[in-house]
This record gives structure tokens, C-alpha cells and sequence, in this order.
């Protein structure tokens, strides 16, 4: 199991702030497009291959004294097939350009040592011999002046550096082990010269035949890639197939002083377990993880163990078995309590809404739900498609030094504002506000000074600083020479009344320049999850599809997350079910405006989406054109392939084998024959999330058999998360497909690409009378 979720003065040279200033134009400077995205008539239309240019920030981090905030910047490599991302600072008093502080490719996750000193961070990227890129490593940066440098050389690389209090030594996690180390030796042994002083110690002895010992070597040092399984989970979308000989565990360095100076790290913990997010007492003396010591946990409900282990080392201490899921770990200024997210596992639900929680360092603990009558997300937020692809979160919670407060963010009704918690009442108070996204945020010790990364539907996503009246001032624009050309605009809340009186919030993404006057094409865009949300963020997918003339609905049907507990799970046992019948009143809601042109009606969705993509085309044939992504169509199939198990009855009472026909009745190949929609279906090749076998693979066998119009478009490489993080090039073919089907089928453009027998057209300009958008907004 992988246990996932003084003051400094910089002297730079001048071209270097002259090379700075290019990259990352002035938060000073004026915005051209206002908070309603209106913009100049000389701005042009988004594209899909803007994302190229996009500047992405990470991992915000303050320094100790509140005047700097490290981050992480990511922007799409040279090739275009891939991120590269590097640490850089920017001062909160906003009076100058962020300044680069690393040099490598692959940079990330910057963590500032308490005296301020220093940034560690993780780097990757570096290559061997034989080109394969080599494990991530920990670096480190001296704010004295230099450049970074590499502590540590694990086999199997170091992440998720923690500093102690004393800021003189670094907590990490590897998966490392004894072996992997003695192999490491002999191979750095074997690559040492030969002794210079003696010419002939370099030459080969004929006089022995070294044939048997070779091969003996390369016996003992061949490690082989064949997977035995014996688990019920043993892949993973992120990480592929599974190895379960390896355990991250908690590993311990003294910090180097300089770059020449060597030190060599020391394994706190071992086992057959996974261990995860360390978190150091004030003092120094102990380091609690969190962790789960059950070889196969998927036959019983989510519990974690609290343990802790001397920074000196010796044997593992117990403080509690939390019967949650839990994560965030965060120590109080007093030390005598942690905080957490978690989420409860009785009753067994589809969807547990998470709180946060408390509980007391003293013998048998018992934690305390202090959110429990909050009845939003905490330490959730909603999603678009353009969080950073790399560079990773902060913790979400964070102490008052009084320990009367806790920050976090919460999901709430398609907004993520920043929070605070009374740690003795549970009462929430917003400190942002306002239609946009907290995706994370950075709080010094003494809770003075407070940076957010914010994202709203015109901002990718940009850092602020938040005053105590929750007041904020943007310190970077790291988009705006991009964005001065751009015109972009922000969506239209849109709220209804579903069949049985639930209200329906959704979002309508009007092209630029709209005129309700006219008749536009349509697509209902559905999220995934099913437990997931929409909401005021920045989504490149629906901008491009707005300026390419079409009106796109994005809804939070029933089962959404941030709108309670009661609407998050009110669709256990079944789904789909009338989360469609939300989309489909919100397509109708939308169409008596007047401004649909209702044979002109598209619907895509992704993961979750898909599988509301696919159960709406088999209800209904309202649709000229479907997009299906990285789908599940079969649920039988895909219980026994995905990438974690159904053990429990969260979504199914029983497995297939004992109920069939429930996951047959909820299983849109069941109804493929009323398919009559022309689908796209859009798979990556290695997501195990839904592995296209169980999905778009079916569907489109079936619906070639039937002789129904369908294309299907694999993506190799991908993962379930080709639409947020895949490779570039990728990411923009996926869009240019999407759209290009609707096109196809919606306006009547040749797309003979999807044709069995291609041939050679000349794309005539899409139809421009009153169903469509001028020429010049259509591309």
C-alpha cells in the first residue's frame, strides 16, 4: 500500500533580473481583461495549443520571516512531450518579478529550513549512461549564495524531504533497500580506475580465463522484471504494476554544511509496510508517519496507524489505530495534539464527506470530529484540467500559534475559499471569498502572513497574498504576456430545479462576443468522480470550446461533491441513475433560452463523465454526437481489472459473480443496441483506473458490429490522467479529437480521419449562418 495524500536578502546580477523579468512579467502591471472577462476588440481567441505557453505555479511555500514564498514553476518542455519544472521566490511585498533559484530540469516541492537558511527540494531528471533518467533525489539550497546541490544518491531515489526544528537534519522517505545498496557498492567499485601507479594493474590478464566469474556476476546483479501476483490490488494508475518487496520508509540525514561535504543517510524504519507523511515533533526527539500494517487491507473497512520513532532511532512506538483513512498530519504549537483530515467508514457510503479532526497525544486517544456539523468538503477542493501537471501540494493544515485555530480549504457549493477552524467550538469562518479557487495555500508560525494559490475561469492560477480581513493582493502574473493577448471570458452561473426539487448548480461558457440573438451548438460537458465537482476554476477544455463557437454546459448533478453529505451520496447503488436525469433537465433548462440550437447538441465526459456519456446515449438519441473518455462500460469487467477493489459495498452490494444482474442493469453495454448517437471514444493506453478494455473497447467493438458510426482514439502512454497532466502534445491532440468530432457531425466539417477509407479533402469553412459563429471566431 502507498500511503498517498530571519530575514534572507538575495543579491542577483542584472541580466539575471533582466532574463527574470521576461519570464514572469510584473504583478504590477495593469490587467488589460477585467474580473468579468471583458476584453479589447483586439485580443484574439484562445487555442488549444496555447496550453504550450502556459506557465503553471506549485507548492507555494513561505519562508520563516513571511517575506519570500518558494514555489515550484512548471512549464512544457522544449519538446513538448513533457513538463519542466524549477524552484523559484518571490517577495510578498509584490514590489518585484519572482527570481529563479534553480538551474535544474526538474525541480520540486521546495521546503525552506526553520532558521531560513536554506530550501530543500527534490530533483529529478538526471540521466545514466545509458539515458534512462536516474531516481529522484533531495538538493539542497544555501540562501548564502551558490548553487544547489545533491545530498542524497539512493538506488531508489528520496522524496518529501521534512526538516527538523534544529534545521540540521532532513526526514525523507525511499524505498531503498540493504540490497539495493550492496549492488550500488559493487557497481561503484567495478567502475573505479585502475591504480595509476601501476600501468599493467589496468591491463587484462590472459593468462585467466574470467569467462565463469562474469557470467556469475552478472547472474547475481540481473534483477528481474517478471511481477508475481498474489495480491487483489497490484497496479496502480500512477505507479504501474506494483512491487510489494518495497516499502517507502523514513529515512534520516544530517545536513552538509557545504557541497564538498559528505554524509550518509540512516533508515529510521524498516518492515513490510509503507510508511507516509512524517511529521517532527517541536523538539526534535521523535518523528511520528503515518501507516497501515495489514498485508491486504481491501477485506476490511479504511483504518491507519499513528506511529513514531525516535530521530535517534530504535523501536517503533503505537500511538493509535484511527478507523479512517486519514492524512494532513499536523502537530499543534503546544505538541499535545494532532490534526487530520479523515473521513468516516461507518455506515459504509458511496461517498464520506471529510472533516477534520483532532485528537489528544496521551494514552489511548480518541479523535474528534471538530467539522462534523459542517456539512461541506474539508481539505477538498473543486477541479478544472489546469492544476499544475507537476510540482505536487503543501499540507493543507496548518496551527494558529495559539493552537485556537486551524486553516484549511473547503469545497463548498463550486467554490474553494481558504478557512479557518475554532479548534474548541468546530465553528468555520471563510477568510477568502468570492467566485474563484484556493488550490493551496502557505501560512508562516506565527499566522501573520498567508499566500494562496488562487484559480479562477480567466486565471490559471497565480499567488496572493491574504490579508487577516481576507483582502487579497496578487504578488505574481506568471501567465500575462499570454493573457494580454487572450480574450477570455468567465462563465454564467447557471442554477435549476431538478425533477425532485434539488437545486442544480451549473456553469454556462458562452463564446466571446456572444449574441443571444443567434443559434449556437451545444456540449454538455460531464465531470467525473462521480464524486468530484465543477466549480469556479480555470478549465482550458471549456475556453477552446467557447471560442470555437460552441456554448458548453458544465453541471454538478447529484452526487457532486461540495453541496453536503446527503447530495454526495444519495446515488450509492445507483449510479447512473438520476444524476442523469439532472443533465438532462439542465440541457432543457438551457434550450428555453433560445439561443440552442437543439439538433445541434454534443455531450462528452471523462472517467466518471464517461460513464454518464455512455449511459445518456444509450436513454436517449437527443444527441448529434458523443464523446466518450476513458469510460467504464461494462461494470462487471471493469470490478475485476480496475486498479483498486469493490471489496466493500460502497458501490455494489455484492460482487458481480453474486448480483449480476444489478451490474448488468447499470452497465451501458447492456443497452448498446439503442445506441444510435455517432461516439468517439478517447482511452489511454495504460490507464488502470479504467482500463479501456472494460470501457470505449467494448462499446466500440459492439458499435462497429451494429454498424453504427463510431472512431476510437488510444493515446499511448496515458494514464487516467491524459486530460491533466499527460503530455503535452498528447493533451492537445485529445482536444483537437474531441472538437473534431463534434465538428464533424455537429457542423458538417470533413473529418475523413475517422473514415474507414480515408480520402483527401479540402475541409470546407464551417456553415456561418445563424446557427453558428462569425467566420473569424471559428477555427
Amino acid at each position: 500500500m502507498r500511503l498517498h495524500r530571519s530575514a534572507v536578502v538575495i543579491f542577483v546580477v542584472l541580466i539575471a533580473t533582466l532574463v527574470i523579468s521576461q519570464a514572469f512579467a510584473s504583478p504590477q502591471a495593469p490587467e488589460k481583461t477585467s474580473a468579468s472577462g471583458s476584453a479589447s476588440s483586439t485580443k484574439r481567441l484562445i487555442t488549444e495549443k496555447d496550453l504550450f505557453k502556459f506557465t503553471w505555479i506549485a507548492n507555494p511555500q513561505l519562508s520563516p520571516d513571511g517575506l519570500r514564498v518558494a514555489f515550484t514553476r512548471v512549464v512544457v518542455d522544449e519538446k513538448r512531450t513533457g513538463y519542466e519544472s524549477s524552484i523559484w521566490t518571490v517577495a510578498t511585498a509584490g514590489n518585484e518579478p519572482p527570481v529563479r533559484m534553480t538551474n535544474g530540469k526538474h525541480d520540486s516541492g521546495p521546503r525552506w529550513s526553520p532558521d531560513g537558511r536554506h530550501i530543500a527540494f527534490v530533483r529529478g531528471g538526471e540521466k545514466d549512461e545509458a539515458g534512462k533518467p536516474r531516481p529522484a533525489q533531495i538538493a539542497i539550497l544555501s540562501l548564502g549564495g551558490g548553487e544547489a546541490w545533491t545530498i542524497t544518491d539512493l538506488p531508489k531515489g528520496a522524496a518529501n524531504p521534512i526538516w527538523a526544528p534544529d534545521s540540521r537534519r532532513i526526514a525523507f522517505l525511499s524505498s531503498t533497500t540493504p540490497e539495493d545498496l550492496e549492488k550500488q557498492a559493487r557497481q561503484k567499485n567495478r567502475a573505479k580506475p585502475g591504480d595509476e601507479s601501476n600501468p599493467k594493474a589496468s591491463e587484462p590478464d590472459t593468462t585467466k580465463n574470467t569467462a565463469q566469474p562474469k557470467q556469475a556476476e552478472l547472474e547475481t546483479e540481473h534483477e528481474s522484471d517478471v511481477h508475481v501476483i498474489n495480491r487483489a490490488v497490484y497496479r496502480d494508475n500512477d505507479e504501474g504494476y506494483l512491487d510489494p518487496k518495497r516499502h517507502e520508509h523514513i529515512w534520516l540525514l544530517d545536513v552538509p554544511t557545504t557541497s564538498d561535504e559528505l554524509t550518509k543517510p540512516r533508515q529510521l524504519t524498516t518492515g513490510e509496510f509503507d510508511e507516509g507523511e512524517p511529521c517532527w515533533t517541536h523538539d526534535g526527539s521523535r518523528i511520528y508517519f503515518l501507516t497501515r500494517r495489514i498485508d491486504e487491507p481491501y477485506y476490511e473497512l479504511p483504518t491507519t496507524d499513528i506511529y513514531s520513532v525516535a530521530s535517534v532511532g530504535g523501536d517503533l512506538q503505537k500511538l493509535a489505530t484511527i478507523p479512517m483513512g486519514i492524512g494532513d498530519l499536523a502537530f499543534s504549537p503546544d505538541g499535545r495534539r494532532l490534526a487530520f483530515h479523515g473521513s468516516v467508514t461507518q455506515p459504509i457510503r458511496s461517498y464520506s464527506q471529510p472533516d477534520v479532526w483532532v485528537m489528544d497525544l496521551a494514552p489511548n486517544p480518541q479523535p474528534r470530529n471538530l467539522t462534523a456539523n459542517y456539512d461541506f468538503d474539508m481539505g477538498s477542493s473543486v477541479f478544472g484540467d489546469n492544476a499544475a501537471p507537476r510540482g505536487g501540494n503543501g499540507r493543507r493544515l496548518r496551527w494558529s500559534p495559539d493552537g485556537r485555530w486551524l486553516f484549511d480549504l473547503v469545497e463548498k457549493q463550486g467554490r474553494t475559499p481558504l478557512v479557518r477552524i475554532d479548534t474548541q467550538s468546530g465553528a468555520v469562518s471563510e477568510i477568502t471569498h468570492g467566485d474563484q479557487a484556493v488550490l493551496d495555500f502557505s501560512v508562516t508560525s506565527d499566522a501573520r502572513n498567508v499566500v494562496a494559490l488562487v484559480s479562477t475561469p480567466v486565471m490559471v492560477g497565480d499567488l496572493f497574498t491574504v490579508a487577516q480581513d481576507g483582502s487579497q493582493r496578487r504578488i505574481t502574473d506568471v501567465n500575462q504576456a499570454l493573457w494580454s493577448q487572450l480574450n477570455l471570458t468567465a462563465p454564467e452561473e447557471f442554477t435549476y430545479t431538478s425533477f425532485d426539487g434539488k437545486r442544480i448548480q451549473s456553469w454556462v461558457q458562452k463564446p466571446p462576443d456572444f449574441d443571444a440573438q443567434k443559434k449556437y451548438p451545444l456540449i454538455l460537458n460531464i465531470h467525473g468522480g462521480p464524486h468530484a465537482a465543477y466549480g469556479w476554476v480555470f478549465d482550458h477544455e471549456f475556453q477552446w470550446m467557447a471560442a470555437r463557437g460552441y456554448v458548453v454546459l458544465y453541471v454538478n448533478p447529484r452526487g457532486s461533491t461540495s453541496y453536503g453529505q446527503e447530495f454526495g451520496n444519495v446515488i450509492q447503488y445507483h449510479y447512473p441513475g438520476d444524476d442523469y436525469r439532472d443533465l438532462m433537465i439542465g440541457v432543457d433548462e438551457l434550450l428555453k433560452r433560445g439561443y440552442i440550437d437543439p439538433k445541434k447538441l454534443g455531450v462528452t465526459g471523462g472517467s466518471g463523465g464517461g460513464v454518464l456519456t455512455n449511459w445518456t446515449i444509450t436513454h436517449t438519441d437527443r444527441f448529434a454526437a458523443a464523446v466518450s473518455q476513458r469510460d467504464i462500460s461494462n461494470w462487471t469487467s471493469w470490478w475485476y481489472t480496475a486498479d483498486f477493489t469493490l471489496f466493500q459495498p460502497n458501490w455494489f452490494k455484492a460482487p458481480p459473480f453474486q448480483d449480476p444482474q444489478d451490474y448488468a442493469n447499470r452497465s451501458a453495454i447492456t443497452f448498446v443496441q439503442n445506441i444510435h448517437t455517432p461516439t468517439m471514444f478517447v482511452l489511454g493506453e495504460v490507464d488502470y483506473r479504467t482500463p479501456p478494455d472494460s470501457g470505449g473497447e467494448q462499446l466500440f467493438r459492439a458499435l462497429k458490429f451494429l454498424k453504427r458510426p463510431t472512431a476510437m482514439v488510444v493515446f499511448p502512454r496515458e494514464s487516467h490522467e491524459l486530460s491533466r497532466s499527460g503530455e503535452p502534445w498528447h493533451r492537445i491532440e485529445r482536444l483537437e479529437h474531441i472538437v473534431g468530432w463534434f465538428d464533424k457531425w455537429m457542423m458538417g466539417v470533413p473529418h475523413p480521419e475517422y473514415h474507414v477509407r480515408p480520402e483527401k479533402q479540402v475541409d470546407k469553412p464551417r456553415p456561418t449562418p445563424e446557427t453558428t459563429m462569425p467566420p473569424t471566431s471559428l477555427r
